[in-house]
């Protein structure tokens, strides 16, 4: 269990302490030693994730030691009046259209890609597992046209919501409880357990709660009524204390469910983590070697501010799905069975199926998808998660060749 991208995730990395703005009175700068301790960090991007090994986030794009971006020197004329302001007012615009741009791919665009996926891994009867992203825009095509756009954005909610639930939780703890939910570069053995305790009792609180926003987005459109926003969260907590919705005698209980959750999302977290510092440092040495030039474009090393991080935090979540998917496709299953569901026929795209699976267990369900489905059913509607990222990729370059060309055109 795991949502597209958790807000406040930062890795194994640690988010630095407020930056140091010189102040109206502050002690003006004469010589370039007097700036030795002081690196320029962009403003935060919506959904990024500062992962770096410093305290400060490290301006990629930068001119060499002592020279501000855009190659004016400690001596130099300072900028006319007004420049500066305008300048850091691009900065922030550019920063927070590319972080959003970001977000909306994620959360809202690419939610279809997540229904179906969903769906495919849960459909056990499927005859075509979808591995390819050619077969899925195909039946994305013929669910669109049976049942209408709605079909493909149900539950998109109710993520939200189990986000949102996961990020109260996880705050909750670590006020409460001596768990750090940051580590420091200077890290221990001992910190790095107690933060995926704290990880682990998160998605155990969030279990439930994930449950009910699985079924949602699984459940075909054709029988459903139309939920309510709160749905989710009423749904989870009857599931905890037994009432609410009925469920057939084949549900399985939360405690069997709680160590495939754990192992899920507590392994999705530290791949995400570990690829994405070493992404972010490859991009940082890489950046380094690249010494900037008299033609250096400030447009250009403004953007550049900005995407190693999102570049860092899409190499991570890609990686992370990719290597924990039959996991997934397990987990899913698990949740699913017994809630009485119906989903569409991810074979033929205008007809419903049960979910009438009798798994035992987590063990059960691997030796019996392994049996009946092969090594390949693990991979159900893999090819969603190829149009997902692919999908990102796209909007990500055309947000950034458009800021390009705006910023370009301001300066």
């Amino acid at each position: 269990m795991q949502p597209r991208r958790p807000e406040g995730f930062d890795g194994l990395g640690y988010r630095g302490g407020g930056r140091e703005e010189p102040g109206p009175g502050a002690k003006p700068y004469s010589s370039s030693s007097d700036l030795s301790h002081w690196v320029s960090s962009p403003p935060d991007i919506p959904g990024s994730r500062n992962l770096h090994w410093g305290e400060r986030t490290p301006q990629y794009g930068a001119g060499p030691a002592g020279t501000p971006l855009g190659g004016v020197g400690l001596n130099d004329e300072p900028y006319p009046a007004g420049a500066g302001t305008s300048s850091e007012q691009l900065n922030r615009f550019a920063g927070f259209g590319i972080g959003l741009a970001s977000l909306f791919t994620e959360n809202v665009l690419a939610h279809p890609c997540i229904v179906l996926r969903r769906q495919c891994q849960v459909n056990y009867h499927a005859r075509n597992y979808h591995l390819t992203p050619f077969t899925i825009v195909n039946i994305m095509y013929s669910i669109n046209k049976t049942q209408g756009p709605r079909a493909l954005w149900k539950g998109m909610g109710s993520t939200f919501i189990v986000q949102g639930i996961t990020l109260g939780t996880e705050g909750i703890i670590s006020e409460f409880t001596p768990l750090p939910r940051e580590l420091s570069h200077k890290w221990s053995l001992r910190q790095i357990g107690g933060h995926l305790l704290l990880k682990s009792l998160t998605y155990v609180v969030a279990m439930p709660f994930y449950s009910a926003s699985l079924v949602e987005t699984v459940q075909s459109e054709i029988i459903r009524d139309n939920p309510g926003i709160l749905d989710c969260v009423k749904e989870g907590i009857g599931r905890v204390i037994g009432m609410g919705v009925p469920h057939s005698k084949r549900l399985l209980p939360l405690m069997a469910l709680t160590f495939p959750t754990v192992i899920h999302g507590v392994l999705h977290y530290i791949i995400s983590s570990i690829i994405q510092k070493f992404v972010l440092l490859a991009l940082k040495r890489e950046n380094s070697q690249s010494l900037p030039t008299e033609s250096s474009n400030s447009v250009q090393s403004m953007l550049d501010a900005y995407f190693p991080e999102l570049i860092a935090s899409f190499a991570a979540s890609l990686c992370a799905d990719v290597m924990i998917y039959p996991l997934e496709t397990v987990l899913h299953r698990l949740h699913i069975q017994g809630t009485r569901t119906i989903i569409d026929n991810t074979d033929l795209g205008y007809e419903v199926l049960p979910i009438n699976t009798q798994y035992e267990g987590m063990r059960d369900c691997i030796n019996t998808i392994k049996r009946e489905e092969g090594m390949l059913g693990f991979y159900k509607g893999f090819g969603a998660v190829v149009v997902q990222y692919t999908l990102h990729v796209a909007v990500l370059q055309l947000t950034k060749i458009i800021y390009s060309m705006l910023l370009q055109n301001v300066a």
